[in-house]
């Protein structure tokens, strides 16, 4: 395959990002003034001095919206205060300036009249005053308390998992352009084309045909431009349909980080029942998530983090509750993995609390063991605690590669010895799996549509509703659509996505984008080739030039005994196409793909088509939360090494080891990108990514300064992934998996492993570590004397 042309523009530093487009003359730029409180009643917005300033166009207020209030699931969050204020920083007012010297200016000037009111800024006060946004029934299997009551050993405690934030190198930004008919064009970096035309709709008073939004690529999203790009986007629409000029907003890294939602804090309160061989018999939970101030997907990352409390591992008995808190933060949102880590980290951590409270007891049973013992098994012990089967199971395979390649029980017994030697170093190892579930658990987002257009000359243009953030989703589509019709890659552009091409779309999230998007364009090329072949063979069979009986044969849902459709058929059967070339297999004559083509559209018959798709299988009961959630799971094990200064604090990663089941991949390139990227990611937030917040609910970690994420440094010393060959996942576009979000998950071996370095010189029954593990969290851990 020849490098892609969005490739080689990536690397040349010409790919066009939203702020790299030239402004229009008259174009405006916009911003917002935020709240100085977390909690208050807004009385008063005076913007006089701020007008004044020369090239201040307007100041716009909840007043001027049409319809203030929007949210995915529940509309309870404002574009701009109204009256009660939820956060600091939120958006109150938008200015708009002709340059970007005078709305800096006058974003200083701009004075509110609040009155300030208490506020919940943790999750322990939430907690304490039952302050909720959402409950959702339990998941439950066997008996509980019986199983607890039974279990040989049991351990209870809370867990705190730390936020993590999102850290796209291009901030929210969007530019708003007046059409004719009170149209407006949003041209945004957003996961989700379809949302921001909605949001914008309402907030201006229009209806969704009279909105357009585009949104070409995005520099990175990881999850936070899946709902909270649309309000942004909003503001300039306000200002370009209110001064019918082009309106442009950029975020600063800094108001991005102060304004937007995070991955939510999650603190679990547990009880786990085990036996002597470390068997996990009975697990008791109950999930807090920090929702922040408004709903936002808050509901469905707790639902997916429920659905993952059990990671790699069956467990009989199982009794999860979960409840999405009300905060005065910004209120938090989609994050790669969507909750799915903070509940699978939580099972890893645990049973490196098993086997440390084994070892305690006189059994020298190593973390590792105890997860073989537990691992969802391929013809028994493998069905989830909502009912859904683990079918074809790999885990046990990708446990048995990851600790072979890394040596596991070689480096076990070295470590022993370091750690014993050691004065200054402390050596961790630990391996843990991931079992990630694929599809949206909100039911109808599992569905895709492509428009697939054949020109004469044979390229071919498709667009979906996928965007791509740097995931390689459209290079994946531009692959399975060129399988999908038989010719070289290179003849694929896949071109921006557009609710003008593409409308109803889902976001590109859930790691679902290449699966729904990739499967709706083979279905628009399978229309699109069942004509082309029938074409071909007239072609190759004609006597005479004349074969217009050609335009009457067209893609048909009839019956199998229809004899019409039994002849287009078996006409397109006797035409195969590889490599853009065309051949007719009963006489092996050639032709090429161009002039089929060039013949179809001289016969009238049609070279473009639409495709829709639908996830098939989800049957998933909220109500007893038991079913078929997920299309399938992405599995993987992960086998990390670490080293523990005892005087700091600080880790190191020595070695990770990672095995994938990723299906048979579209492109190993690009999923090798994507396991290593997520792994790196998750390890940041696992050790280094700590947001730190003030008394008053002020976020001070909003900068590169202030805010840890990993550098080359932090990266394992040692870095090696595998993937397994599976050929059986039929049901998916050329049977690949999907490697956004899983190989996150296997971070958390990196965070077993300092456990695992910390048991050396803590007697404690079970090491309390709180994510990220920083120095500073690391060296209160380990015993003065250490010191």
């Amino acid at each position: 395959m020849k490098t892609p042309a969005n490739v080689i523009s990536h690397v040349r530093g010409e790919s066009e990002f939203i702020d790299d487009i030239p402004p229009m003359q008259g174009e405006l730029y916009v911003g917002y003034v935020g709240s100085p409180v977390a909690h208050g009643e807004l009385l008063g917005v005076e913007a006089t001095e701020a007008l004044k300033v020369p090239g201040v166009r307007a100041c716009f207020t909840a007043s001027d919206l049409h319809h203030t209030n929007w949210g995915t699931i529940v509309q309870d969050q404002p574009l701009l205060v109204e009256k009660e204020i939820g956060h600091i920083d939120e958006p109150i007012c938008v200015l708009a300036a002709e340059t970007r010297e005078a709305l800096e200016i006058a974003r200083r000037l701009v004075k509110f009249e609040i009155k300030q009111k208490p506020a919940i800024l943790t999750l322990d006060e939430a907690i304490a005053k039952k302050s909720f946004l959402h409950a959702p029934p339990p998941f439950k299997r066997g008996n509980i308390e019986a199983g607890l009551k039974n279990s040989r050993h049991r351990l209870k405690g809370v867990f705190h998992i730390g936020g993590q934030e999102h850290f796209y190198l291009e901030s929210q930004a969007s530019i708003a352009y007046p059409l004719d008919g009170q149209q407006v064009k949003i041209v945004s970096s957003s996961q989700h084309p379809t949302e921001t035309q909605h949001v914008v709709a309402h907030a201006l008073g229009l209806t969704y045909n009279q909105v357009i939004c585009e949104v070409r690529r995005m520099g990175g999203a990881f999850g936070g431009k899946e709902s909270q790009a649309a309000p942004f986007a909003a503001m300039a629409a306000l200002v370009a349909h209110r001064l019918r000029k082009p309106a442009r907003i950029v975020l600063t890294k800094d108001d991005d980080m102060k304004t937007t939602g995070k991955r939510h804090p999650f603190q679990t309160h547990y009880e786990v029942g085990f036996n002597d061989n470390g068997e996990i018999t009975a697990l008791k939970l109950k999930l807090y998530a920090d929702g922040g101030a408004y709903t936002d997907l808050s509901p469905s990352i707790l639902d997916r983090a429920m659905f993952h409390s059990d990671g790699s591992y069956y467990i009989e008995n199982v009794f999860i509750e979960g409840w999405v808190c009300k905060t005065h933060t910004h209120s938090n949102t989609a994050f790669r993995g969507f909750g799915g880590p903070q509940g699978a980290l939580l099972i890893e951590s645990l049973i490196e609390d098993i086997a440390q409270h084994l070892r305690q007891n006189g059994s020298p049973t190593d973390a590792a063991q105890i997860r073989l013992t537990n691992l969802y098994g391929k013809e028994t012990r493998n069905t989830t605690h909502y009912g859904q089967l683990v079918e074809n199971n790999l885990l046990p395979d990708l446990f048995e590669k990851a600790l072979k390649s890394s040596s596991y029980l070689k480096r076990r017994k070295a470590i022993d010895q370091i750690n014993r030697d050691s004065e200054g170093l402390l050596h961790g190892l630990a391996i843990t799996g991931c079992k990630f579930g694929i599809s949206f658990t909100t039911r109808f987002l599992n569905q895709g549509n492509a428009l697939v257009h054949v020109h004469r000359d044979g390229t071919v243009q498709v667009s979906t509703g996928a965007t791509d953030m740097g995931q390689g989703v459209y290079t994946k589509i531009q692959i399975a659509t060129a399988r999908s019709l038989g010719i070289p890659d290179d003849m694929v552009f896949v071109t921006s996505t557009s609710t003008e091409k593409n409308a109803n779309t889902s976001p590109t999230a859930a790691s679902s984008g290449s699966d729904i998007n990739g499967m709706a364009a083979k279905v628009a090329c399978d229309k699109i080739l069942f004509r082309l072949k029938q074409v071909a063979a007239f072609a190759f069979e004609a006597k005479t030039a004349s074969i217009a009986e050609i335009e009457t044969l067209d893609w048909r849902n009839a019956d199998s005994e229809d004899e019409a459709y039994l002849r287009a058929c078996e006409k397109a059967h006797s035409v195969e196409i590889q490599n853009g070339i065309v051949t007719h297999l009963p006489t092996k004559r050639k032709k090429k793909w161009a002039d089929i083509v060039n013949l179809a559209y001289l016969n009238r018959v049609s070279i473009s088509d639409y495709g829709h798709m639908k996830t098939s299988g989800l049957a998933f009961d909220r109500s007893e939360a038991k079913g078929q959630a997920f299309k399938y799971f992405t599995t993987g094990a992960a086998v990390s090494e670490v080293s523990v200064d005892r005087f700091t604090g600080e880790v190191k990663i020595l070695s990770s080891h990672l095995a994938m089941d990723l299906g048979r991949p579209i492109h190993e390139g690009i999923d090798l990108g994507q396991v290593t990227g997520g792994f790196v990611q998750g390890a940041g937030w696992m050790l280094s990514e700590k947001l730190h917040y003030g008394s008053d609910g002020r976020l001070h970690s909003h900068s590169p300064t202030t805010y840890k994420i990993p550098n080359i440094q932090d990266t394992p010393r040692e870095f090696r992934v595998e993937f397994l060959e599976n050929d059986l996942n039929e049901d998916t576009i050329l049977r690949s998996k999907a490697v956004g979000e899983p190989p996150l998950l296997l971070s958390a071996s990196v965070f077993a492993a300092v456990k695992d370095a910390l048991r050396y010189v803590v007697s404690d029954e079970k090491i309390q570590l709180r994510v990220p593990a920083t120095p500073e969290e690391v060296l209160m851990k380990i015993p003065e004397y250490e010191l």
